[in-house]
């Protein structure tokens, strides 16, 4: 083995080890490979930056932008109010429903941005209708995975894919060219997942009391002299005797009382850590006349270059959810009130559903106190015009936005759907190249005034191209190397004699196994050439090998990491890790069993 060759593997094996690990950021990772082929002279230099041109890269950034268009102009949520009405449905039938939407939707839009959408929807209608989120998180992500499988524009993965085909003289992939087998995995999914759904947690918000009222935001609310709470007991306030709001802590001089007595007399200037939901905090604050930290006006204070319209006074309220890979994992209320958040003040937080996270834990730390984890959800208070800037915040996701909805016009709705379709149908038709297609349709969106340059900047997610134009490069080092031919050689040898079926279901096995635990993206790259290598070798289809990959790649359900959209899910604490290597792992199983049949019989 020459000593290129050994060197790529190296570089395989340490990225494959800081993935699993997460000890750098996933852009940093990317950033770090690019020097490494460099200096290694694995590649020229042209070629470790070609990521960055790179049509599938390019087209991705291109739906990224299309996809926030679509939500800045109210498509997702007239979408999101469409879903709502299948409410009506039995939950048997409300699981394969879900499915279906998920999975039509992601076959045309990001498969995280249709997750986060259900993500609402279901705490909404499970809040409503009490029933646990698990019976519908986990398939709807499914859904979307397998969704995302049925077109060349469904997923990042798909388009990585064709784009690394076509440099190695592959013919490209037509957009419904392999939608027969994506429906076919679709369909198996649907099934085994509205079966699979009565084995997942039945957690009802009566079950487990104490579990889920940790749910409700933790605030700190200040006492006003003007308020009618000074001079009365604990037992004398009304939201205190009814249940509405739960007093964790009374603060007074520095002084903290862990879960005051009824006969607590409360003063001017007290601070209350209060547990509640928003809504039912809010309306406190303003009827008796409290105060949620005023000192955040002075940190939010010089944050607007606009402080003299009036509407810089008008503020709004965020919910983020924490995700693994947040930089303000660990940080404290106290220590992020400190620091700059993009123009946002923390007011509350809302723990990850933990058996440990009980009520008696809590208010032995104050609440600035608190650590950040990941599955946390934070409620922010900023101005209206700094909104966007919510969205530069890196693995974070914006669940609600309490108060403050800007209207959109129904014309500005249509108009944005209408792209969306045209896009879809230039793309489907043949007339233009999905790259063509979309950077069309984010042309219009600009011309049309839906979406600005400066919102496009913040908002898109800089961490996965970074990744992508990192990743691709080694592919190119797998070529220049040789390394996918002897890759391609030792296996001949391996398999020698053995059946297509065999050989296919080892790449196709292999590849899953790797999107387990490593980004389903950086898998494909990496596995693309080896497959064109392999099927080169054996003298078969290379269409056949490269979809292999591509199903392959996409199809990581055992674990809670090698998908974006199952690290979402995972993160809200309703799922363990075991939930998704047993339920997970035997779906994997099967659609590895039917993808290696299916595939060899197109040979």
């Amino acid at each position: 083995m020459e000593l290129p060759i050994i060197l790529v593997f190296v570089i395989i094996g340490v990225t494959i080890l800081l993935f699993v690990t997460e000890f750098f950021a996933i852009d940093k990772i990317a950033f770090l490979i690019i020097i490494a082929l460099v200096l290694l002279q694995l590649t020229t230099p042209e070629e470790a930056i070609s990521g960055f041109s790179n049509p599938a890269v390019i087209t991705i950034l291109s739906l990224m932008i299309l996809a926030i268009g679509l939500e800045d102009n109210g498509v997702i949520q007239w979408l999101t109010l469409g879903i709502k009405k299948l409410k009506i449905l039995p939950l048997l039938l409300l699981t394969p429903a879900f499915m279906v939407l998920s999975a039509s939707i992601s076959a045309f839009i990001s498969t995280t941005a249709v997750v986060i959408i259900f993500i609402k929807i279901v705490s909404q209608l499970a809040e409503k209708y009490n029933f646990g989120t698990a019976k519908l998180l986990m398939p709807i992500s499914f859904a979307g995975i397998l969704g995302g499988s049925c077109t060349l524009m469904g997923t990042s993965t798909n388009l990585l894919v064709n784009s690394i085909s076509k440099q190695q003289g592959v013919e490209a992939f037509s957009f419904f060219e392999f939608t027969q087998y994506g429906l076919i995995f679709l369909a198996i999914g649907i099934v085994f997942m509205t079966i699979a759904a009565r084995f997942l947690p039945k957690r009802q918000a009566t079950d487990l009391p104490h579990e889920y009222e940790i749910e409700n935001y933790i605030f700190t609310v200040e006492i006003s002299e003007t308020s009618d709470l000074v001079g009365k007991t604990i037992k004398e306030v009304d939201f205190m005797a009814e249940d509405i709001a739960t007093a964790l802590k009374l603060i007074r001089n520095n002084n903290i009382i862990n879960a005051p007595g009824i006969h607590v007399d409360l003063k001017a200037g007290d601070n209350l850590v209060l547990m509640g939901t928003f809504d039912n905090i809010t309306e406190i604050v303003q009827q008796h006349e409290l105060a949620i930290n005023d000192r955040r006006r002075d940190a939010q204070k010089d944050v607007s270059t606009e402080s003299d319209n009036k509407e810089s006074d008008t503020m709004a309220y965020v919910e983020l959810l924490i995700l693994p890979g947040s930089k303000l994992i660990g940080s404290t209320l106290k220590h992020m009130r400190r620091m700059s958040l993009n123009g946002a003040y923390p007011i509350a937080i809302k723990k990850r559903k933990n058996l440990r996270n009980t009520k008696e834990r809590l208010i032995r730390k104050d609440i600035s106190d608190i650590n950040i984890k990941s599955g946390d959800r934070l409620l922010v208070e900023l101005q209206e015009q700094q909104l966007g800037k919510m969205y530069a915040l890196e693995n974070v996701a914006i669940l609600n936005q309490h108060e403050y909805q800007p209207p959109v016009a129904f014309r500005r709705k249509i108009t944005a759907l209408l792209i969306l379709l045209g896009v879809i149908g230039l793309a489907a038709s043949g007339l233009l190249s999905i790259l063509a297609a979309s950077l069309t349709g984010v042309a219009a969106l600009l011309l049309f005034r839906l979406i600005t340059l400066e919102n496009i900047y913040h908002r898109v997610n800089w961490q996965i191209i970074f990744l992508l134009a990192g990743m691709i490069p080694i592919g190119i080092a797998l070529n220049n190397t040789g390394a996918d031919s002897f890759i391609s050689e030792q296996l001949m040898k391996l398999l020698q004699g053995q059946s297509p079926m065999i050989v296919i279901g080892l790449l196709f096995g292999a590849t899953m196994l790797l999107s387990g635990f490593i980004s389903n993206n950086a898998t494909a790259i990496i596995m693309t050439p080896i497959a064109i290598a392999m099927a080169s070798g054996f003298g078969l289809d290379v269409k056949t090998f490269v979809l292999a990959v591509l199903f392959g790649a996409n199809f990581s359900f055992f674990t809670p990491v090698g998908y974006q959209t199952n690290t979402l899910i995972y993160s809200t604490g309703t799922y363990k890790f075991k939930h998704f290597v047993i339920i997970g792992g035997i779906l994997s199983l099967i659609l590895w069993v039917v993808g290696t049949l299916l595939l060899t019989n197109t040979l």
